[in-house]
């Protein structure tokens, strides 16, 4: 019976041991899971913070980046402002310089102006008395040249006239020119043909009579020669040099009319054979002389052969 209790106190105070153990086990996990759950809180409050953190970060570096951007585009505008306000300084700087200079160079240039105005005025008045005295040269050196062409022109007038003779504007006119003995003379109509007409020494054929302008188109043989005048006018003299004779032919048309033109041949009264050979002229013989009788047609005057003179 005692051992019973001993063995019951003994049970006893094990089972309080183990008691005692077991609730030190359970406050040792109670303490465990609140440190765990304060732990939890606690890194979940940090992550939280963290995360705050981080936005507030990236909202003040786009903050700090607007700033920076809007600083650089200010500090811009006030570089090119410095620089504008540098360059019109400068330019109004070389204005200023060079009004200066423009005066000094006005002022020398109005100086030198003056002395190369005095110069240009002598010179110029020198150069009006030069032209003066050369248009009064060119106007006398005119005047003798017109006067030397109008004595020319006299002189081979006269020296013609003198040689071939004058133009005859009517029979009267011709006659006259025949009384001088010089020339022989041919008076002839000649009608508007294909044919070619023998007047004194030549052949001639009328192609053309312009009555409205006064003029005619005449082809002539000479020496073998066919040769052409056009347009000739009124009163107009052709000259003919042949081999036959001294002096040239000379023909002239004094009257136009539809399809005839009335004049006369103009030929030497001698050969130059005739001249080399004779000693006086007594014993000359006419040109005409030569002409064989036949030699003009119906129309045609024969000339009539003053004395020799």
């Amino acid at each position: 019976m005692q051992e019973h209790n001993e063995f019951n106190e003994q049970d006893d105070r094990t089972g309080a041991t183990v008691t005692g153990t077991n609730r030190w086990l359970v406050i040792a996990v109670i303490a465990l899971l609140g440190i765990a759950v304060v732990a939890f809180g606690y890194g979940y409050q940090q992550q939280t913070m963290v995360g705050h953190l981080t936005a507030q970060q990236t909202v003040a570096d786009s903050t700090i980046s607007q700033m920076q951007g809007q600083l650089n585009a200010v500090t811009s505008k006030l570089n090119d402002m410095t620089a504008a306000q540098q360059a019109q300084a400068e330019a109004q700087a070389q204005a200023e310089a060079a009004k200066q200079a423009n005066n000094k160079t006005t002022a020398g240039a109005a100086r030198t102006g003056a002395k190369r105005a005095s110069v240009t005025d002598k010179r110029y008045k020198q150069l009006q008395s030069q032209l003066a005295e050369q248009q009064k040269q060119l106007k006398d050196t005119q005047e003798l040249v017109a006067k030397n062409r109008s004595d020319l022109e006299g002189n081979i007038s006269s020296t013609k006239d003198e040689l071939n003779g004058s133009i005859a504007r009517t029979h009267e006119e011709l006659v006259v020119l025949q009384k001088r003995g010089e020339r022989n003379y041919t008076e002839f109509d000649l009608m508007k043909a294909k044919q070619f007409q023998r007047i004194g020494p030549i052949t001639l054929s009328l192609r053309k009579a312009d009555t409205k302008h006064k003029n005619y188109d005449i082809e002539m043989i000479v020496d073998d020669n066919q040769l052409t005048k056009k347009k000739v006018n009124l009163y107009e003299p052709i000259w003919i040099h042949t081999e036959n004779e001294s002096q040239p032919v000379q023909i002239v048309v004094n009257r136009i009319e539809k399809n005839l033109i009335h004049g006369y041949v103009s030929a030497p009264k001698y050969r130059p054979s005739e001249l080399a050979n004779s000693g006086t002229a007594s014993t000359l013989t006419p040109v005409a002389a030569h002409v064989p009788a036949n030699g003009n047609d119906s129309q045609t005057q024969p000339s009539t052969t003053p004395p020799q003179q």
